[in-house]
């Protein structure tokens, strides 16, 4: 039997005995769990070796019952059942991409807290499980060089005050000076983005928090817009960048259509099955520039069918990638 089918049913076992106020029998266990009888005594000793202060006890009828001593008395101060904590302490691995952001530390305090509530058996076993699951980290940004400045949007963002910043604009190379009024810090894409009113284009716009170069809070305040939704304002986005809203709409061969299935890469989205197994993906998006390098990624694979403007602006992409291919063939 696999490591982790043992794990997940012990803790189902634990999490039964803990919800039933009478204590439950071996028989009953294995009728939950669907299974023997004597896999479920094997399951109890590994729980009493593993430090679980779990009792039986003889009833009048003479069924043996077994239960969680003490139970009520290891009940966190929060009200957070045992279920509920394991998916917290898991969340740590997911979040490494936070490290070095007060998110990430308090975190950290938490689950120090969590640990020095719990009894040691139920602190090992919770080890135990999280090594059953893994979660990998793709490439992210080193926020512990950004941490005071994410600290010093925050603050602004919770007094209402305006914070003058320098900014320095990836796509257009140039550093700007701006008066901006934070609405909302908005994490996307392993990226943390500040929503804001800015001044200067007298417009929200979004700002990535690590290219601010200078961030002064000024005493000045301001009232955010009456129900700010950040992810409404960002809906129509298929990323980051914002323009005019189009309708496009993508063929996707067989070859990668069930990936394509696999996700929702847009609240708008539609996909149509086609008689060659391939699907049309269709969605309304603002701008076409980020979606058309979502399309790239794909390869041959993927066909813009409309507008005609994204569909030049993906072939002039790819002749301009094959270029750079056939001069290394020449050298």
């Amino acid at each position: 039997m696999a490591r982790g089918d043992q794990l997940s049913r012990q803790w189902k076992i634990i999490q039964s005995l803990i919800s039933s106020a009478q204590g439950l029998s071996a028989t009953e266990l294995a009728q939950e769990l669907e299974c023997h009888k004597r896999t479920i005594y094997r399951d109890l000793e590994a729980l009493q070796a593993a430090g679980f202060p779990l009792v039986n006890e003889t009833q009048v009828e003479g069924r043996t019952r077994w239960s969680i001593l003490n139970a009520p008395r290891h009940q966190m101060p929060l009200p957070l059942n045992l279920t509920e904590l394991m998916a917290l302490y898991f969340s740590r691995n997911m979040l490494k991409i936070l490290q070095g952001t007060v998110i990430h530390d308090a975190l950290d305090t938490l689950f120090e807290k969590v640990k020095a509530t719990l009894p040691p058996g139920y602190v090992g076993y919770l080890d135990r499980l999280s090594q059953t699951l893994e979660v990998g980290v793709k490439a992210h940004k080193p926020y512990q060089q950004f941490q005071q400045t994410l600290e010093h949007v925050q603050q602004a963002i919770q007094a209402q005050r305006l914070i003058e910043i320098d900014y320095y604009s990836m796509r257009r190379n140039t550093l700007t000076h701006r008066r901006v009024a934070p609405y909302k810090l908005w994490f996307y894409e392993e990226t943390f983005y500040l929503i804001g009113y800015c001044e200067l284009r007298r417009e929200i716009r979004l700002f990535a928090v690590e290219r601010i170069e200078r961030l002064e809070t000024l005493e000045e305040h301001f009232t955010s817009p009456e129900g700010f939704d950040a992810n409404e304002f960002m809906q129509a986005s298929f990323g980051v960048f914002r323009g005019e809203t189009v309708e496009v709409r993508i063929h996707f061969s067989s070859a990668v259509a069930g990936y394509i299935q696999e996700k929702i890469w847009h609240p708008t989205q539609s996909l149509e099955l086609q008689p060659d197994g391939g699907l049309v993906f269709t969605a309304q998006v603002a701008g076409i520039e980020e979606i058309k390098y979502w399309i790239l990624k794909w390869g041959a694979q993927a066909e813009v069918l409309a507008p005609e403007a994204l569909r030049r602006s993906v072939a002039a992409e790819v002749k301009r990638m094959a270029a750079c291919y056939v001069e290394v063939e020449k050298s």
